[in-house]
This record gives C-alpha cells, sequence and structure tokens, in this order.
C-alpha cells in the first residue's frame, strides 16, 4: 500500500491508502469477510435506490448521501488504511511492510512527516472507539423499529453502519500507529503534488504547516487558509491515477470550507457583540 498526505488548509491534512498489492489487501479474518459482503451489497442496493425517478427509496438516498457527506473527512481517511490483522502484522514483521508515503514537500517538510502521521493515528481513537461503543448500545433500542412495514428499520441500519465504520478507522488508525512504531514509514516527495500545490498563487507558509497540536492553537501562528479548493480534487485524482480520490478530496475541502466560514462567522459575531458591550458602557 502507499500513503499520501494531502493538505486541505494550511492546519488540515487528509490521510489517504492506496492499496496496491490485491493478494495482502483481501479480508483476511472472518469479521472482514462478512463487512465486505455486506458492504458490497449495500452499495448494490443503493446505487439501485439512486436510479429510482421517485419515491422513498429516493428520498431516503438523498437524505443519507447528505449525512455522509458530514461524516468528518478524517473517519474517511483512516477507513482507506486496512486493518492490522494477525496476517498483515506477519507480512510487515517478515520485512514485506515498507509503506511509501507521497506527500508535497513544498507544504510538508520531511522531518515533520512522521510527526503529522502519528497525529493523524492517533488523535481520533478515543472517538472511535467511544462512538463504536454508543453505536452498539443504540441498535437494541431502536430494533423493534423492525415491526413497521414496508419501510426498513432505517435508524438500526445507520447505527450498524456507523458501528462498522468506527471499527474501520480504529483499525485504519492502529495499523497506521505500528508502521510508525516498527519504523516501516518512508516518506518520498512526490513532484505530481508538488507542482499542483505549488500552482494557482496560494500562499504557502512553512510555518503553519498542520503538524502538531501546536501549530494548530498557536495565537501568533498565520490565520488559516485553504491551500485546496473544489476543482483541485479532480485534478489530483487524474494526476495521480486514482479517480475514487476525487469523492474523498471534495468531501474534505467541503467540510473544511464549511468549518473555516462557521469560525469567521463565530469571530464577526463576537466582535460585534464587544464593540455593542464597549459602546453600551457609561462614560466615566
Amino acid at each position: 500500500m502507499r500513503l499520501f498526505l494531502l493538505p486541505i488548509s494550511t492546519r488540515r491534512t487528509l490521510i489517504y491508502c492506496q492499496r496496491l498489492n490485491v493478494t495482502t489487501t483481501e479480508p483476511t479474518t472472518l469479521v472482514e469477510r462478512y463487512s465486505t459482503k455486506l458492504t458490497t451489497k449495500a452499495a448494490d442496493l443503493w446505487a439501485g435506490w439512486e436510479k429510482k425517478e421517485s419515491g422513498w427509496q429516493k428520498k431516503l438516498v438523498d437524505y443519507g448521501n447528505v449525512m455522509l457527506k458530514r461524516i468528518p473527512y478524517e473517519e474517511w481517511g483512516l477507513k482507506s488504511i486496512p486493518s492490522l490483522s494477525a496476517r498483515r502484522k506477519a507480512e510487515d514483521l517478515a520485512g514485506k511492510g515498507d509503506v511509501e508515503v507521497s506527500y508535497p514537500e513544498s507544504l510538508i517538510p520531511e522531518e515533520r512527516v512522521k510527526d503529522l502521521l502519528r497525529k493523524l493515528g492517533t488523535e481520533r481513537q478515543a472517538y472511535h472507539k467511544k462512538y463504536m461503543i454508543w453505536s452498539f448500545v443504540g441498535m437494541p433500542i431502536v430494533a423493534p423499529f423492525a415491526l413497521v412495514p414496508v419501510i426498513p428499520n432505517i435508524p438500526f441500519f445507520y447505527l450498524v453502519f456507523r458501528a462498522w465504520s468506527h471499527w474501520r478507522a480504529l483499525g485504519g488508525s492502529k495499523h497506521l500507529e505500528f508502521l510508525l512504531e516498527n519504523k516501516f514509514i518512508t516518506p518520498k516527495p512526490s513532484k505530481i503534488l508538488n507542482a499542483i500545490y505549488s500552482s494557482g498563487n496560494r500562499p504557502f507558509d512553512a510555518s503553519s504547516v498542520p503538524t502538531t497540536e501546536k501549530s494548530s492553537i498557536d495565537p501568533i501562528a498565520p490565520e488559516e487558509k485553504m491551500v485546496l479548493h473544489k476543482a483541485d480534487g479532480k485534478v489530483i485524482a487524474e494526476a495521480l491515477g486514482i479517480p475514487e480520490l476525487n469523492v474523498e478530496l471534495d468531501r474534505a475541502v467541503w467540510q473544511v470550507e464549511k468549518a473555516l466560514q462557521a469560525e469567521k462567522e463565530l469571530k464577526e459575531e463576537k466582535k460585534e457583540l464587544d464593540t455593542a458591550n464597549s459602546e453600551a458602557k457609561p462614560k466615566k
């Protein structure tokens, strides 16, 4: 497999795993085999519903796609990394585990690559554990909805999906952590990514590269800015020959743009409130 570090803004980065060797990415456990079959069937069913012109299936797909788009891009990125099964661990330890990491060195210095990978791989583990458990807890509660005729038990299936999604993300994060601990990571700057990120006259600042918690909360650090935009996802996906990467980047860009817009509006509201309070104070 090959990892990609793709900065979305000056403080946020998407990690994505391209699976290169089919023989080592086949399901290796009973859980993986069943989850693969179920997700394949669900994807086929979903695709069939998308083709419908009207009806509750079409409405469900529309609402469902909106909900899927709101699942954090960090979770989708970790899910792209295969879980650390016993066979994969044995292969890694046997010397087959060297994983190449491609990144734009104009944004991410080589000496910071492993720190960034460690942060992306560990910072959300507690989150995924917590919400995976809560998804399992909620399943028996919504199970009685299956008694409703015609319409499937959507809340139950949603919780099943979320539990599976958190489990996959957690598995990916642990695999990444294992690779780092055993020094199987090999940073390799990408000329393709460098060329794409260096175009468009974007402001690049090495001090604001998303590498540690300190860089994201440092009050004197430059203001967070987007380094990718919607059209860039297709360009990167085509340049790297990974069509599915376009969806991942499009989702990440949309989420980060929304987050930055919300932060901007909050700051403006706070500024207006502070101004109003200062004007309302009686002058001495």
